[in-house]
């Protein structure tokens, strides 16, 4: 097909997994959190989203400047390869620069005040710091990022009011950094905790640079003293957060927001962090991010749960939840249940397995009947349609059959054979033809009657095609698989009408919903994207 004849469509939004962190951006209008290999930029009002493509692995952090003109990602890489950072200018959403030093891993990235250095944190396999000057696009200087008989730094921190000061910390190790850039080197100073040791989670640095503040995974907070590099205070010194303390929050009242790997968010008083206020989220804090002045905070967690809270009100309120990890449903058969559809009476569910068998439920108030087994498949079953009227369904298989089966007597009506793993199939509305398309990428035609091949049509240049859906008349259907994109072709043309980026992992399934106003396609890197059907008259 050619994508470049092909309209656009218009992605309206987006639910997906949020691994790494979630920041409301400074004009108050924005959030930004890492999907896969893009950067998500939200708008809170409209909830319309644009995406940042660049990296080519999953993006393992993301940091906006203090002015918000600037943004950074990071990214994971193979062992050995080169983890790339980007830097992107968020008014235009445009690739700056790509900077690569780093090995494996970008662990924490971090802009000075003034928007004058990036410092960029190396994973465990890199073990280096680096400061990039951000209108040159360069290096100025590197160094290890911690003292050899200490652990990894995975946490890095600027001043806030110097950008020649910055600190990194991790386990058993906080470091404050001057940057002498005359001589292009940078030297740390250790800091001094007494008699404790701990793994740092979180950095925070006071407004006047006087203290920096230390959440740990034991569940308390270090006070450090940025001039003389020692630990002024900690606490609560009694009953710790469980879990860690895992995000922090330095409110201008003096007060502070602390996230625990627990769910618990509580506003706190005092340096011993007496709870004045809590509330209770699924999963672990993973990042706390204030709206203006901290009017307004957002919560995002382990589990892929986005909250908002009003700080006078102190009551979270739910604004997005997705999948943390894949979904994976295997209870029976043998090999899991691998297709599913209802019959359109809503009687009878019709399960595909991954031995290929094909299983007719009567599902009734209370219980479940299981009607017949229908055994032609060898390999698993990969999508099921049922006809109109109830009496007939089409099984696709990844033995490289369809087969049309009547489900009042069970027995086989027709079949279809390709050189290909199927993947799909779809009746048309008249139900005299099946489309079907799978691994070749070629989209087959069949005649329902004879079970003949009509016509094929290239479907995709890259990658298996694994969904496809039919409009309520017959006149388009859309198609998405390993290629990322959405398509949507013309039936009788069998040519590419529009074609949707956006899903950053491999498109599992799509449909168009009855009114003809959405496509929805989920994806595997676990994104939902509703899409809107373009007007075609």
């Amino acid at each position: 097909c050619d994508n470049e004849r092909a309209s656009d469509l218009s992605l309206l939004s987006l639910i997906g997994h949020v691994p790494f962190g979630l920041i409301c951006h400074p004009n108050k209008q924005h959030i930004l959190y890492p999907l896969g290999c893009t950067v998500v930029v939200q708008d809170l009002d409209s909830k319309k989203q644009v995406f940042l493509h660049g990296h080519t692995n999953n993006v393992s952090c993301v940091v906006v400047s203090r002015d918000g003109v600037y943004v950074a990602s990071g990214e994971v890489a193979f062992m050995g390869f080169t983890a790339d950072i980007i830097l992107w200018h968020f008014q235009r959403k445009e690739l700056l620069a790509r900077l690569s030093l780093h090995k494996g891993r970008v662990e924490g990235l971090a802009f000075s005040p003034n928007n004058l250095y990036l410092i960029s944190l190396g994973g465990q396999d890199d073990g280096s710091v680096v400061v990039w000057h951000v209108d040159q696009r360069e290096a100025i200087c590197g160094s290890p990022a911690s003292a050899q008989n200490s652990g990894n730094a995975t946490v890095v921190v600027c001043s806030s009011c110097r950008d020649e000061m910055f600190v990194t910390a991790g386990n058993n190790t906080i470091r404050v950094w001057e940057l002498d850039l005359p001589n292009r080197k940078i030297r740390p100073a250790e800091c001094r905790t007494g008699h404790l040791r701990r793994v740092v989670t979180c950095v925070k640095m006071a407004d006047d640079d006087s203290y920096f503040y230390i959440g740990t995974s034991s569940g308390d907070v270090l006070k450090m003293n940025t001039n003389n590099k020692l630990m002024t205070d900690f606490g609560p010194q009694k009953k710790m957060f469980s879990l860690g303390v895992t995000t922090l929050v330095l409110l201008k009242t003096g007060n502070s927001i602390v996230g625990t790997g627990e769910g618990i968010v509580a506003l706190c008083k005092g340096s011993d962090y007496r709870v004045m206020k809590k509330i209770q989220v699924q999963g672990g804090v993973t990042s706390l991010t204030c709206r203006g002045q901290g009017h307004q905070f957002f919560i995002g967690t382990n589990k892929c749960q986005i909250y908002r809270v009003n700080y006078t009100e102190f009551k979270e309120e739910l604004i997005a939840a997705c999948h943390n990890e894949a979904v994976h449903d295997i209870v029976f058969p043998f090999l899991g249940v691998t297709a599913i559809a209802a019959t359109n009476d809503c009687k009878w569910i019709i399960s595909g397995g991954g031995e290929g068998q094909v299983r007719v439920w009567e599902i009734r108030e209370m219980t479940q009947k299981l009607v017949e087994v229908l055994k032609e498949h060898v390999s698993a079953v990969s999508c099921i349609k049922v006809k109109k009227d109830d009496r007939e369904c089409v099984t696709a298989s990844l033995d490289g059959t369809c087969i049309i089966w009547d489900i009042v007597r069970f027995v086989r009506k027709q079949m279809f054979l390709a050189n290909t793993l199927f993947k799909c199939v779809c009746y048309h509305p008249e139900e005299y033809q099946v489309i079907t398309s799978g691994t070749d990428r070629k989209i087959g035609y069949w005649e329902v009657f004879d079970g003949s091949v009509i016509r094929e049509v290239e479907g995709s240049a890259s990658g298996s095609i694994n969904g496809m859906d039919i409009t309520s008349d017959g006149a388009f259907f859309v198609t998405g698989g390993d290629d990322h994109l959405v398509k949507l072709w013309d039936y009788k043309g069998g040519a590419v009408t529009h074609v949707g980026v956006g899903h950053s992992g491999n498109i599992t399934r799509l449909k168009i919903c009855p009114g003809k106003k959405n496509i929805v396609s989920v994806s595997a890197d676990g994104a939902i994207l509703i899409w809107k059907y373009p007007d075609l008259h």
